[in-house]
């Protein structure tokens, strides 16, 4: 099991809701606090794909679900990870083999 899914595993996150996050819209196994995790997750990693990467929607809809510490830990989780997979693309290392 990949280092990602494991730490999803040992957090509570079902078997299936590890195989099915890259589909996290089209499935019936996240809850609404979940998908605006991801929604929030998903538009912070993809900045370059439209002009207003971050709409105002997508942020207040997650602080409707998550308070301000947990938005906090949120954005630094992502941006750990963003980081650390921009490390792992430029030097062909595995992902999680920091």
């Amino acid at each position: 099991m990949a280092e990602g899914a494991r730490q999803a595993r040992d957090r509570g996150a079902t078997a299936d809701q590890v195989h099915a996050v890259a589909a996290w819209r089209e499935t019936p196994w996240f809850g609404d606090a979940e998908r605006a995790a991801l929604a929030l997750t998903e538009a912070v990693t993809r900045l370059a794909d439209r002009p207003d990467p971050v709409p105002d929607r997508v942020w207040d809809v997650a602080a409707t679900h998550l308070d301000q510490k947990e938005l906090a830990a949120l954005l630094l989780t992502i941006a750990v990870g963003n980081a650390l997979d921009r490390l792992d693309v430029p030097t062909r290392r595995q992902a999680g083999g920091w």
